[in-house]
């Protein structure tokens, strides 16, 4: 099979390396081992993904975050000096969002310590609103998604927390050895929620309440990694699922009265099939069998399997990883970062892992690990993965003719989608610990008919985060869902792409929008990056989901 990725990060010029501050043996500050994200976003609203970059050397030293603005040339500049999110950190994670409905999207970066809201000024610079803003977090923040979870126009937002981390603490692994804790040895910490409260402010102003305890979701604590928001029981309502590091996973069931019930172990999403906690860290949704219905994969430890949960019937999910082709990979990797997506267009959704150790191999590293780690971070470096996926809910491994994405072994942690060139072919922007990060130019022979679809609320000014877009193509409907916060401590491109095959032009498109009510808008052909505005299209009270509720 032909490759479907070429890195073109020096082409383009993407330079960042990442700094994760002193190599492991001189400390091992546990931080720092689980890496930092990135974003792919349109700053300033000119129709081109730029990218957002995060850092974890520290506060005071010279590694900076850096932004990078995608030119008409497909080429990026780093625009990072003077923009105001060019800062220093125990960086981890991005989410982005339009907090203040202005049109312009505003970036959350979470760290070791706090999270911090930088407002998009829409002029290309940011400013840093997190005090006044009311986001106080002094947690170990890893990954964030904005969700409108009360469906009131206004971006909430849900923040993961890992462990209460002790610095001092050494910890001393199999046969003595010296490495990075287990979070175990660690109390959990709670996933907080912050309810925006920005309506009826004076202009540019934001508010937010931290309302994690009157929502229910400070009940019980977690060592969470990743986070996502959906609907996961079919109601309209956006949910909250929550990967916890050896915990239970948690899934946040919306009470649609602004409190939360964790359903996630009868809804058979706490554990794996055998009953199992595992070391739970990104998430990646999709509709891999066009059943209308997305399914839940979780990455996990090398020494685990990562698990694909499918729903059947609808909000009860079911590990099927065996039976998907997903338990006997030529090799197993630490999963962090994940993805689904149609790479080649060809109507059913493939899907990508990054890997990287948490622990030292006790094993030789991995041969042709990245120059860029040096001899003490390569013993944790592992290769990515990625599968080909047949449209039945099957894939296959790719790893043999996939050279640029899964031959070079790496400290995988952030894995963002996104078309950067708008040509219908998915890219990839992988982070990794110490190294530099790469994107992946999509170059799959031979893509298929393909459509691009953003969703937008005029009233708000903003890209419909909650919304599902349904495309009806050659007698099938295809389903999609829009929010970028998933995978690993990433923010992905905000629209939702489609592989059509052979199909040239869609029958329609239809919205469910995050209020609850449904739109449907004219066909089209395909091979175009297309606007839905809600307002526009045709009111449908009709019910068309003809597999969904089975």
């Amino acid at each position: 099979m032909p490759a479907w990725f070429v890195d073109v990060s020096r082409d383009v010029g993407l330079d960042f390396v990442h700094d994760p501050g002193p190599p492991p043996g001189e400390r091992y500050f546990m931080p720092q081992i689980i890496g930092s994200g990135a974003a792919l976003f349109d700053y300033d609203n000119d129709g081109r993904l730029d990218i957002y970059l995060v850092q974890n050397a520290g506060p005071g030293s010279k590694a900076h975050n850096r932004l990078y603005h995608q030119e008409k040339d497909g080429s990026f500049t780093d625009v990072s000096k003077g923009s105001g999110l060019d800062v220093t950190g125990y960086g981890m994670g991005v989410a982005i969002g339009d907090v203040n409905n202005d049109g312009f999207p505003d970036v959350l970066l979470t760290e070791f310590g706090r999270i911090r809201l930088f407002r998009n000024n829409g002029n290309s610079t940011f400013t840093d609103v997190s005090k006044d803003a009311g986001l106080v977090n002094a947690q170990w923040a890893t990954s964030a998604c904005f969700v409108d979870y009360n469906r009131d126009g206004w971006l909430d937002l849900v923040v993961t927390n890992y462990v209460d981390y002790d610095p001092t603490r050494v910890c001393n692994l199999a046969g003595g050895r010296p490495d990075y804790c287990h979070p175990k040895v660690f109390a959990d910490e709670t996933t907080r929620l912050f309810h925006n409260r920005s309506r009826g402010e004076p202009k540019g102003v934001v508010r937010f309440e931290d309302v994690t305890l009157a929502a229910g979701l400070g009940r019980t604590p977690g060592a969470g990694l990743g986070v996502v928001a959906a609907d996961f029981d079919g109601d309209g309502w956006p949910d909250i699922l929550v990967a916890n590091d050896a915990q239970p996973n948690r899934l946040w069931i919306n009470q649609k009265n602004g409190t939360f019930r964790d359903e996630a172990p009868q809804r058979g999403l706490a554990y794996n099939g055998l009953g199992q906690r595992q070391g739970n860290m990104g998430i990646a949704l999709g509709d891999i069998d066009d059943r209308g219905r997305f399914a839940v994969f979780i990455t996990h430890l090398t020494e685990e399997t990562n698990t694909l949960f499918t729903q059947e019937p609808r909000g009860l999910f079911r590990d099927v990883t065996g039976t998907a082709g997903l338990a006997n990979s030529r090799w197993r990797g630490t999963g962090f970062g994940t993805v689904f997506g149609d790479f080649d267009n060809d109507g059913a959704l493939d899907l990508a892992v990054v890997n990287g150790r948490v622990s030292r191999s006790r094993a030789d590293p991995e041969p042709g690990a990245d120059a860029d780690l040096g001899p003490v971070w390569a013993a944790y470096a592992e290769r990515n993965q990625l599968f080909a996926g047949d449209g039945k809910g099957r894939f296959r491994d790719l790893w043999a003719s996939q050279p640029a994405f899964c031959g070079r072994p790496g400290i995988g942690r952030g894995l963002a989608i996104g078309d950067l060139n708008n040509d219908g072919g998915l890219d990839l922007l992988v982070t990794s610990i110490g190294g530099p990060a790469r994107l992946f130019r999509n170059v799959a022979r031979n893509r298929g008919h393909w459509l691009l679809v953003r969703a937008v609320d005029p009233a708000l000014k903003r890209d419909a985060y909650g919304a599902e877009i349904v495309v009806e193509v050659a007698g099938k409907r295809r389903h999609a869902w829009i929010n970028p916060g998933s995978s690993y401590l990433c923010s992905n491109d905000p629209r939702t792409h489609f592989g059509l095959g052979t199909a040239a032009r869609v029958d329609a498109i239809e919205v469910r929008w995050p209020d609850g009510s449904v739109e449907r808008f004219p066909g089209r052909d395909a091979d175009q990056v297309v606007v839905v505005r809600k307002g526009e299209g045709r009111k449908d009270t009709e019910t068309r989901d003809t597999e969904t509720d089975k």
